[in-house]
């Protein structure tokens, strides 16, 4: 396990209890099942600083007998550009630098590649399983982007470039993973003190991170892989993985992802956030939220989406909305689900948005979860308090989209959101083409009516 952000997770979580976790999956009756998770081996974090972790990781990249790596970072941690379509001052360094000291996540991960293509051109599957449509692609792109400019800068070859982009010596398998795992609770860590577990606390670090040594998760999970690992893999269908061809990931991905789970998971996070609530639990019980999900869900989501029949669709929203959200003991959070919404609104509801073509107009809760999205980057909840914003990287630029809206005056809006709800890289449409610019910025005029508006609106459109 590599870890590219935070030390202390590594030092404090892995190294402190034996690189040894423990899943806790926490059922809809309150049991809870526990199971030791020993897969991991070695651990360390990525620092330029650290030659002796630098080495050993090279050293495990240049093994022949190599044959996955696999990515947990996020959306964002595939990004190379901001908003404005600019170089990250991150990426802008790494680039100038070259692959002996690098920083991003794919820099890294590019020299680590060449250090095994100089022992060999050896193969390997680089797989990540993050949320997002076509995921190995994006980490495709990321990767070689790094690549051509380091090959324009005389620091590799083009033997390197054309070893990344040769598909039987590394892959880019697309994947979609499907199962609710919120920051560790306060209340499994109880638990498992009760019952005699030490050192089981959670930690905050200084960085920010929360983690623990356990992992609190639902029952339900899926994950569903293109099968295609040019150095062998295990028998990962033994373990309930769907090993498919790359079609099937996409329409299980594009299901699950611009469907029947992540915006419905977007929508209550949303609404949530500005009605005061901190479970997605209780927001199931909340009349207006749940049926506005269901009407993103099965009345705008459904008709657009192409069975892909290892998984059928109407069940696995079913199972959603019956089963998943409402487990009161999955200790999800719509503040921890809103963080880097910008990051995800282009997936999650541009890609429908797309489906929809001329008809996109016509649509009506989507747009209203949109313009939730605005009303929320104002700071203020329903009562007009202050809230905290969850984290996203883009926030300041944000901001400064919405400064000039007031809440209790309606025509602060103007022509004010033009230049966000305009902005195809943050929702993958220009949301003025597709004839819904006008209709949510009447939204957010009710939004921002004065107090009690939020409330007022969703009862409008969904009583």
């Amino acid at each position: 396990m590599v870890n590219i952000f935070d030390d202390e997770v590594v030092e404090k979580v892995y190294h402190d209890h034996d690189n040894l976790t423990l899943m806790c999956v926490t059922k809809a009756d309150g049991s809870i099942d526990k199971e030791v998770i020993g897969s991991v081996v070695e651990s360390y974090f990525y620092s330029d600083q650290s030659s002796a972790s630098v080495d050993r990781i090279k050293e495990i990249f240049k093994s022949p007998s190599l044959q996955i790596v696999s990515f947990t970072i996020t959306e964002k941690g595939y990004n190379l550009k901001s908003s404005s379509g600019d170089y990250l001052p991150i990426v802008k360094e790494d680039i100038e630098n070259g692959p002996e000291h690098v920083k991003h996540g794919m820099s890294i991960l590019a020299s680590m590649l060449l250090e095994r293509y100089k022992c060999g051109s050896f193969p390997i599957a680089l797989l990540s399983t993050d949320n997002f449509s076509h995921n190995g692609d994006k980490l495709k792109s990321s990767i070689y982007e790094i690549a051509k400019h380091w090959k324009e800068k005389g620091f590799v070859d083009h033997g390197f470039i054309n070893y990344l982009l040769n598909g039987d010596k590394v892959s880019y398998p697309w994947s979609m993973i499907d199962r609710i795992t919120p920051s560790p609770s306060q209340v499994v860590e109880d638990l498992l003190k009760k019952l005699g577990l030490e050192s089981m606390e959670i930690i905050q670090t200084k960085k920010g991170s929360v983690s623990a040594p356990f992992v609190n998760t639902e029952e339900t999970h899926y994950l569903v892989i293109e099968d295609d690992f040019p150095n062998g893999r295990p028998p990962f269908e033994k373990a309930g993985v769907y090993l498919t061809d790359r079609e099937t990931v996409d329409k299980v991905e594009r299901m699950k992802v611009c469907t029947c789970l992540n915006p419905l998971h977007t929508s209550m996070a949303i609404y949530g956030c500005l009605l005061g609530y901190t479970s997605i639990a209780e927001e199931m019980k909340d009349p207006e939220i749940k049926k506005l999900i269901e009407k993103v869900g099965y009345q705008e989501g459904l008709p657009v989406v192409i069975n892909p029949v290892i998984i059928e669709p109407k069940k696995f929203i079913d199972e959603v909305m019956e089963k998943r959200l409402p487990n009161k003991n999955i200790p999800d959070t719509p503040q921890r689900i809103i963080s880097d919404t910008s990051q995800k609104l282009a997936i999650r509801f541009g890609e429908t948005i797309k489906l929809y073509k001329d008809q996109a107009k016509n649509l009506c809760y989507i747009p209203l979860v949109i313009a939730g999205w605005c009303r929320y980057l104002m700071g203020l909840n329903d009562e007009g308090n202050t809230m905290k914003l969850s984290p996203d990287p883009l926030i300041e630029e944000l901001q400064g989209y919405i400064s000039l809206l007031k809440l209790g005056d309606p025509n602060s809006v103007k022509d004010h959101l033009q230049p966000l709800l305009s902005n195809q890289s943050i929702f993958g449409v220009n949301l003025y083409s597709v004839g819904l610019g006008k209709k949510i910025e009447g939204y957010v005029r009710e939004l921002i009516a004065g107090t009690g508006a939020v409330r007022a609106t969703l009862k409008k459109y969904l009583t």
